[in-house]
């Protein structure tokens, strides 16, 4: 799809029909998908009012992801934790916690990228490790965890604060979880 100048609108029609008015081209919901990957920026109007539907557009392009491919990534905990923040008087921060929270995935990955090229060059093993992944996905679970345990504790607009919610958590399991980031870090370092 050709990049052009200044703002890419996207017209969606009654018929669902995407419509991209930089190419005169019609496209679909995985055109628009690889528009995102490529780091396209784009809008997507509703073609009789011009609404900005882009919003909803994107939500659908990630239901089909997550329905078509098998390899979800959003696990059911954390649709089930952002399900939660509808309506509750911290919803208004969750979207600015995951912007940031993805800001800082995407930096490191990117980084971790550059590390493991840098130290085993460009062939197929650098390349498939999970080891760099699944360090990076523990970060944001434990981000996730303390922010969900900020928002039980404090609440913005009485400023009481509350009980925090019970958690099975031992000190073996956080041991446990310290030794295997050892591992991982000296695994890591010896790359």
């Amino acid at each position: 799809m050709a990049k052009t100048e200044g703002e890419i609108i996207i017209k969606k029609y009654a018929n669902r029909r995407l419509y991209n008015t930089g190419t005169s081209t019609y496209v679909t919901l995985e055109d628009l998908a690889k528009m995102v990957k490529k780091g396209e920026e784009f809008t997507v109007q509703d073609a009789k009012t011009g609404e900005d539907i882009t919003h909803s557009v994107l939500t659908q392009i990630i239901f089909e992801q997550e329905s078509k491919t098998g390899n979800t990534l959003l696990p059911i905990s954390f649709l089930r934790q952002l399900i939660s923040y509808y309506g509750d008087q911290m919803q208004m921060v969750v979207p600015t916690f995951l912007e940031h929270s993805m800001k800082t995935f995407s930096d490191q990955q990117s980084q971790m990228r550059e590390q493991m090229t840098r130290a085993l060059g460009d062939t197929p093993i650098a390349k498939n490790l999970q080891m760099p992944m699944q360090l990076m996905e523990e970060q944001v679970r434990r981000n996730t965890e303390m922010f969900r345990q900020a928002v039980q504790m404090f609440s913005p607009f009485t400023g009481q604060p509350q009980q925090p919610v019970a958690k099975k958590t031992d000190a073996k399991d956080i041991d446990e979880l310290k030794e295997q980031l050892r591992n991982l870090q000296s695994r890591l370092d010896n790359l």
